[in-house]
C-alpha cells in the first residue's frame, strides 16, 4: 500500500489543488496524460521496444553510413498504434537533427505523388536548401514546384517530359545529397497509404521512394578508391494489414526488395504493466496554479484492471486510463474508478472492435465466429473447416492463411489461437462489460 503524506505535504497539496464549483480537482481533461486515438505521441508510452531499436539501431545507422537498408512498412488493424509508433520515431529523428517530414495522410482521391512532393519542397525548404547554389537543386525544387504548386495532378496531367514520378525522385535523390553532404542528417519520410486506391498512383508513389532508397552515389575513399554508397534516406509507410499484398499485386517483386514489412500484434501486459508503473511507485506529476506540482498515483488493482480491460490495444489503453483519469478528482486512481470510467466508454470499445470484424470478407468473419464458438482445444483447421460445412480442411486452409499472415488477428498452430486478444474477448466473452 501507499504511504500517507505527511500531514504539512498533504495540506500543501490540497491547497495548489484546482478549485472548480466550489470542489477540488486534481485530475482535470488539460492534464491528463492519456490520448486515445488521436495519432500523436502518448505520454503513456507502452511496448514497441523492437521496432523503437530497429530504427535507432539498424535502419538510421546503416543509412548514415552509406550502407543500404529497405524502407519500412507498418501495418496492423486500426488501434494498434502504427501513426503513433512512427511519429514517435519521427519525433526521436528530429530531435537528433534529422530532417523529418510530417506524417502525410493521403485523403481518398487525392494525389499522392503531389502531396509528397509538396511536403518535400517545404522540408527542402526548412532545410535551407531551397537557397542552396547547388544548380541540381535549385532545378529539381523548380521542376516538382512546377506541377506541385500549380494544383494540377503529379500522376494524372499528360506533360511533355520525364514521368512526373522520375521528377519527385530526382528531388529526392538531391535532398539526400545534401543531407550526405552534411555528414549526419536523415531524410525521413512518413505516410499514410490506406486512401491510396488508384492503381497507377500507387505504384508511381512506390516506384519513386523505392528507387530514391536504392540509389547509389559514387563517393572517393581514402587511397582514392571509388566507392557506391546508399544516400541517407529512410522511408516509413503505415496502413492496413493487407496492404503489403495489395501493393506486392502492383509493383511485383520489387515492392518486398524495397521495403520490409512488419505486421503490429497486440502489447505484451508486462510492457503495459511497465508503462503505469510510474503512477504505483512515485505518480504522476502534475501541474497546480502555483507554478508546482502533485502527484497522481494509481492503486496495484487499478493498474490490473485496465490492462485487462484493454487486451493489449494500445487505442483501448489510452481510452481505459483517459476514463479512469477523469473517474475521479483525487491523486489516486482507484479500481472502482476504472470500472466506472470504463462504463463509460463501452460504447466506443464495442465499435472499436466491430470495425475491424466488419472490413473483413464474409468468410473471414464466419471462420473466426466458428472457431470463437469452439473449445480451445478443438480450434484446429480440421474441426473449423468441418463446422463451416467443408468437406475438406484444405477448403479453409486459404482464409486460416490470411487471418494469420495478412490479418494478424489468429495464429495458426496446434491448436489455433487468437493473436488480436481484443477481437477474441468480444467474440467469446462478456467483454467489455463487467461487473
Amino acid at each position: 500500500m501507499l504511504s500517507p503524506l505527511p500531514a504539512s505535504t498533504a495540506s500543501h497539496s490540497s491547497r495548489r489543488r484546482r478549485v472548480v464549483g466550489g470542489r477540488s480537482w486534481l485530475r482535470t481533461a488539460l492534464n491528463s496524460p492519456f490520448s486515445p486515438g488521436s495519432d500523436n505521441v502518448p505520454e503513456i508510452w507502452a511496448g514497441r521496444t523492437e521496432q523503437l531499436s530497429d530504427w535507432r539501431d539498424i535502419v538510421r545507422p546503416r543509412r548514415l553510413a552509406g550502407l543500404p537498408e529497405r524502407g519500412r512498412t507498418i501495418l496492423g488493424e486500426a488501434g494498434l498504434g502504427k501513426s503513433a509508433l512512427v511519429r514517435r520515431i519521427a519525433r526521436d529523428a528530429a530531435a537528433n537533427g534529422d530532417w523529418v517530414t510530417s506524417q502525410l495522410r493521403i485523403p481518398s482521391g487525392a494525389d499522392p505523388l503531389k502531396l509528397v512532393a509538396s511536403a518535400i519542397l517545404k522540408l527542402a525548404g526548412e532545410a535551407g536548401l531551397a537557397s542552396s547554389r547547388k544548380q541540381k537543386i535549385r532545378d529539381a525544387l523548380s521542376r516538382v514546384q512546377a506541377v506541385a504548386v500549380s494544383g494540377m495532378s503529379l500522376t494524372l496531367h499528360q506533360q511533355s517530359g520525364p514521368e512526373p514520378y522520375v521528377v519527385l525522385t530526382e528531388l529526392l535523390v538531391e535532398v539526400g545529397r545534401a543531407a550526405m553532404a552534411r555528414g549526419d542528417v536523415m531524410v525521413l519520410i512518413h505516410v499514410k497509404v490506406q486512401n491510396i486506391t488508384g492503381d497507377k498512383a500507387l505504384s508511381q508513389l512506390l516506384i519513386a521512394l523505392g528507387d530514391a532508397l536504392v540509389h547509389e552515389e559514387t563517393i572517393t575513399a581514402p587511397g582514392g578508391i571509388a566507392v557506391l554508397r546508399s544516400l541517407p534516406i529512410a522511408v516509413y509507410l503505415t496502413g492496413p494489414p493487407d496492404f503489403a499484398d495489395v501493393a506486392g499485386a502492383r509493383t511485383g517483386a520489387t515492392f518486398a526488395r524495397r521495403f520490409k514489412t512488419t505486421l503490429l500484434s497486440a502489447i505484451d501486459d508486462e510492457d503495459l504493466a511497465s508503462a503505469l508503473q510510474p503512477f504505483v511507485i512515485r505518480g504522476w506529476a502534475v501541474p497546480d496554479d502555483l507554478g508546482g506540482t502533485n502527484q497522481v498515483h494509481m492503486e496495484p488493482d487499478a493498474v490490473t484492471a485496465i490492462i485487462d480491460l484493454c487486451r493489449g490495444e494500445p487505442f483501448l489503453f489510452q481510452l481505459a486510463g483517459e476514463q479512469a483519469w477523469y473517474a475521479g478528482s483525487t491523486d489516486l486512481i482507484t479500481r472502482s474508478q476504472v470500472l466506472a470510467g470504463w462504463r463509460a466508454a463501452r460504447s466506443e470499445a464495442v465499435t472499436h472492435v466491430e470495425r475491424i470484424l466488419d472490413r473483413l470478407p464474409g468468410r473471414e468473419r464466419e471462420f473466426l465466429q466458428v472457431m470463437a464458438e469452439l473449445p480451445s482445444k478443438e480450434r484446429t483447421l480440421s474441426r473449423i473447416a468441418q463446422e463451416m460445412g467443408h468437406s475438406k480442411p484444405t477448403a479453409a486452409g486459404p482464409t486460416s492463411q490470411r487471418l494469420d499472415t495478412v490479418r494478424g488477428i489468429i495464429e495458426r498452430g496446434k491448436p489455433y489461437t487468437f493473436r488480436h486478444r481484443a477481437v477474441e474477448a468480444f467474440l467469446t466473452s462478456d467483454w467489455p462489460d463487467v461487473v
